[in-house]
């Protein structure tokens, strides 16, 4: 006998919760032993999802409560991984919108909540962080109202159940005015008003192909639903490719979920999640059904990438140095292997053999690409990334961005006379009363490339920006992206405290004495519109005078610190990043040099 099956996602915008509230659903579902310890954020499991704070890849997990299991995934909130929120919400029959108590539905509230509407779900809202300052739950659930309004849903979907709670204090309760101490009602909500899945055991097998995983030792896994039938280890299997083809395989293995694991199981019946072994040319979208009676499920439509940058080998003077991957054959290999498992990702060969033409869905989703490579010690740069243009109806078109901005209201001015000379267009604006304003804008994605520092520098580092894809439109014309000039270095050597402090009245550097420098690397920004190269290797000339003691207190201005998403987003289209396991750095790609 089969249990009562759930299967539920997680959905919100980034920050609102979600894996947190994970945590506690797991912690109090008794699936880790008594006395076991238990880290926070434990979906997280990945170290760049840890270190950022944000989910990056969709996992799945399975709880019981009472004789029910209940299968959750927990997705991204970042639209930059929109492809693993639009193939998983194919795998549930529900879902629980995640909002904020205190600051509402966000950009990626949209983003997520739409693409479930789409999908016909009726999400239960869970406004958390109740028990923070100036927390206001029901203003939130109006807010979601008039968002589920806005978005075209149906009677049923805005007759939607909503819950308060806490993840971090690990309770859910379904009145303000009600105690709870733990996530019972939760667990009930999901009971109630998540249906159980659709599907018939008795007909011909379907499972649609959700979620690629990769094993050195079992090859591709494919994770997905089974809508139909029953699957067995060991059985005989059809694979319904995209193009039509059909490709017979054996179900080598096949794995369930318990927990935090993948459990080895004889076989499983529709409704239920699983993972699958024995099929390397699966992809996202296609169809495993019985050898008898193939018939595919409607392939599952991922939006497609609107950025792109290249990469290309590392050919620096200082090439090789510091990474353990640096030839053309493995940045390949690695890009081929990445493509296993991230659908929302392209690679293209370009006519150099050492260069690849990269697309993905925002400068995000391609940086925690770029940081997962060299962390794996692979070495290479990369390019300004680029959108990705479209013909729609015969007419040029570029992909548009909905921006939103949570900034200090002295900040507001300048914040909306940049944006306005990026082509954005305010669609609202919403003074709190506390200080800060909350501002919405349209605007091409061309607009916000490079614009983050120009939004920390205008709200002087207390501003919040979230963006997500709008819609393709037509072009809006040449974007003013304007930058200041940078500081070259025209030597090979170590840059000196002596040659930097003689330069501090140029511009800002981003490096500090004792850095390794070479020609045509970019050390710092100018003052000024034009590039320049300056000498930052020379030394002082020593003589037989005494040095004044003033001259010990001299300090230099504390170097801007470029991280990779600042490094990616500063440079212009004749510069490139130089990616290593040791160094981020920017060089220039052209010969000419406009001096000063």
């Amino acid at each position: 006998m089969t249990l009562p099956i759930r299967n539920v996602a997680i959905i919100a915008h980034v920050d609102h919760g979600k894996t947190t509230l994970v945590d506690a659903l797991l912690k109090q579902s008794g699936i880790f032993r008594e006395g076991e310890e238990v880290p926070d954020c434990v979906m997280d499991s990945n170290d760049l999802e840890r270190e950022r704070g944000i989910t990056i890849l969709s996992k799945n997990t399975a709880v019981h409560y009472g004789e029910t299991l209940i299968n959750i995934v927990d997705t991204p909130g970042h639209a930059d991984f929109g492809g693993e929120v639009e193939r998983v919400l194919g795998m549930v029959d529900g879902c629980i919108l995640i909002v904020d108590a205190n600051e509402g539905p966000m950009p990626q509230t949209r983003f997520v909540l739409k693409k479930a509407l789409e999908k016909g779900l009726r999400p239960i809202v869970v406004v958390n962080k109740i028990d923070r300052p100036q927390a206001d739950p029901h203003g939130s659930v109006d807010k979601v109202l008039d968002l589920f309004l806005e978005l075209g849903a149906d009677d049923s979907q805005c007759d939607f159940p909503y819950l308060f709670a806490s993840g971090l204090s690990g309770y859910a309760k379904v009145n303000l005015e009600t105690d709870s101490d733990d996530m019972k009602p939760l667990f009930e909500a999901i009971l109630d008003h998540v249906p159980p899945p659709i599907g018939d055991a008795e007909k011909p097998l379907q499972l649609q192909v959700t979620t690629l995983d990769y094993s050195e030792y079992l090859g591709r896994i494919v994770i997905g639903k089974i809508h139909n039938g029953v699957i067995k280890s060991g059985q005989q299997a059809s694979l319904l490719k995209e193009d039509g083809k059909v490709v017979k395989s054996k179900i080598s293995k096949l794995m369930g979920f318990e927990g935090l694991q993948r459990i080895e199981i004889e076989e499983a019946s529709a409704g239920n999640l699983v993972a699958v072994a024995g099929f390397a040319d699966a992809n996202i979208g296609e169809t495993i059904a019985c050898p008898d009676n193939p018939a595919a499920l409607p392939l599952i439509k991922v939006d497609e990438p609107t950025l792109q940058m290249t990469f290309a080998i590392n050919d620096s003077p200082f090439a090789g140095q510091e990474g353990d991957f640096v030839t053309s054959r493995q940045i390949r290999d690695r890009l081929t292997r990445e493509l296993e498992t991230n659908v929302a990702l392209r690679v293209e060969e370009t006519d150099s053999p050492d260069r690849f033409s990269v697309s993905g869905r925002g400068e995000l989703h391609l940086g925690i690409l770029i940081e997962t490579m060299r962390r794996e010690g692979y070495e290479f740069q990369v390019s300004q990334p680029q959108v990705i243009y479209r013909e729609v109806n015969g007419q040029p078109c570029e992909p548009y961005e909905l921006l939103a901005l949570d900034v200090p209201e002295d900040a507001m001015g300048g914040c909306i006379e940049r944006i306005s000379q990026r082509k954005g267009e305010m669609q609202d604006m919403r003074v709190s009363g506390t200080g800060r304003a909350n501002l919405e804008f349209v605007i091409p994605a061309r607009g916000l490339i490079g614009f983050r520092g120009d939004f920390m520098r205008l709200t002087r580092g207390d501003g919040i920006m979230n963006h997500s894809f709008l819609e393709y439109r037509a072009m809006s014309g040449d974007v003013e992206t304007r930058r200041n000039g940078v500081l070259v270095s025209f030597d090979e050597g170590v840059a000196t405290f002596y040659a930097l402090k003689n330069a501090e009245d140029r511009g800002s550097f981003f490096i500090e004495p004792g850095t390794k420098v070479y020609k045509g690397m970019i050390v710092g920004e100018n003052n000024r519109a034009q590039d320049l190269e300056l000498n930052v290797c020379k030394t002082k000339q020593l003589t037989n005078h005494r040095a004044a003691s003033g001259d010990e207190l001299v300090q230099l201005q504390t170097p801007i610190e470029m991280s990779l998403e600042r490094a990616l987003e500063y440079i212009s289209s004749d510069e490139m990043v130089e990616v290593t396991p040791e160094s981020i750095r920017l060089r220039k790609i052209s010969k000419k040099l406009a001096r000063r």
